[in-house]
């Protein structure tokens, strides 16, 4: 079965984050995933704007840049510089008065235009969204910090997303509090990708290629 493995790089190791980037890539990992946040729209800080461009210097696969912050409008050119083509933004449609309008400036730039959803955020007020974005990342956590509890009943929002992602062409990715038993549930349900934490990949004391070779190999 195939699905995608993005590694949540605020998890990684610090001191040495060339060596990080590079096993996880010997390892097979598919993206790089970039938690920006400005300490307003979530209350906590996590990656930097020189930590996403030292990793997209250093990587060779893409970048899945997930931006929670305010008015994302007024700085995505930043972002959207430090980037290469087909790389993903991410933004949340809450935090911008006109998201349409954010969303057309990452198109405009060859990126890859994208929304994550927050657990308490209805479908029905995202889906003329839906319609333009490529991707679609399920906060199944609310945004902020790693190592939180899943909520059940985010799991019904992902049932109905896997009923338009066809029909309205977008990717539907998970984000938080992935378990192996997460991924053997939704991924044969339509999810295509899973962002990768504390609970599966980082702090494990073993290397990223067996962990990541693993999860490819469990039995659905």
């Amino acid at each position: 079965m195939n699905f995608e493995l993005m590694a949540s790089m605020m998890c990684a190791n610090y001191g040495n984050l060339e060596h990080e980037v590079a096993e996880l890539e010997a390892g097979g990992i598919d993206s790089f995933h970039i938690d920006i946040m400005d300490g307003r729209y979530v209350p906590n800080y996590a990656m930097s704007l020189n930590d996403m461009r030292y990793i997209a210097s250093v990587a060779k696969r893409p970048l899945d840049v997930h931006l929670m912050v305010e008015h994302p409008n007024n700085t995505i050119d930043i972002f959207i510089h430090a980037l290469r083509k087909g790389d993903v933004i991410y933004i949340h449609p809450e935090a911008e008065y006109h998201p349409s309008t954010t969303l057309q400036k990452i198109i405009n730039a060859g990126l890859t235009p994208g929304i994550a959803i927050n657990p308490g955020t209805s479908v029905e007020t995202v889906m003329e969204m839906l319609r333009i974005v490529k991707k679609v990342l399920v906060m199944t956590v609310n945004p902020g910090n790693a190592g939180q509890m899943f909520m059940p009943y985010v799991g019904k929002k992902i049932t109905k997303l896997l009923a338009l992602k066809d029909e309205m062409h977008f990717g539907l990715y998970w984000d938080g509090a992935c378990s192996a038993d997460k991924i053997l549930e939704f991924a044969p349900k339509g999810v295509d990708g899973f962002v990768l934490g504390s609970s599966l990949l980082f702090g494990k004391n073993k290397i990223y290629s067996e962990i990541l070779s693993g999860i490819r190999g469990l039995r659905f």
